[in-house]
Parts: structure tokens; sequence; C-alpha cells
């Protein structure tokens, strides 16, 4: 049994989510430019290292509440 968590979904195609494996978090990463990405990591502060290089606030200027609602969710899991 595992945990599903929302990091955000935009469309049946653009969305990301995180699966909490007990020690394992993997993020599942659909867009429909790239396709499916999965990333694993063995650690909270491992995965939002790589959340904070992924998403960098320059990218959601005048999305600010955009980018605070994607690290809230990050910060969630």
């Amino acid at each position: 049994m595992f945990k599903k968590v929302q990091i955000y979904k935009t469309d049946k195609y653009n969305m990301l989510n995180v699966e909490v494996q007990g020690k394992t978090l993997i993020v599942r990463e659909i867009s429909d430019q790239w396709g499916e990405e999965c990333h694993t990591f063995v650690s909270r502060p491992e995965m939002l290292h790589w959340a904070q290089n992924r998403f960098k606030p320059e990218a959601f200027v005048g999305r600010e509440e955009e980018y605070k609602e994607i690290f809230e969710a990050f910060r969630s899991v």
C-alpha cells in the first residue's frame, strides 16, 4: 500500500504526482511535451532539492501563487 499525492494537474497530459512507498518517494511527471518521467528519491530533502532545481521562481513570474501551491504540495508529502 502506498500514498499518492497530487502536486499539480492541469489536464490529463500535464500532471505531477508523488507516490510514497515506505521510505522511497517516486515522482511521476507527465507532460504532453516529454511523456512520462519518473524520479526516485530516498529522502524528502533529496526530493525537495530536485523540486527547487526543477521549478525555478523566474519561470513563474506573474504566477507566483501557482509556484507557492506547488511547493506547499511538495512540503506536505
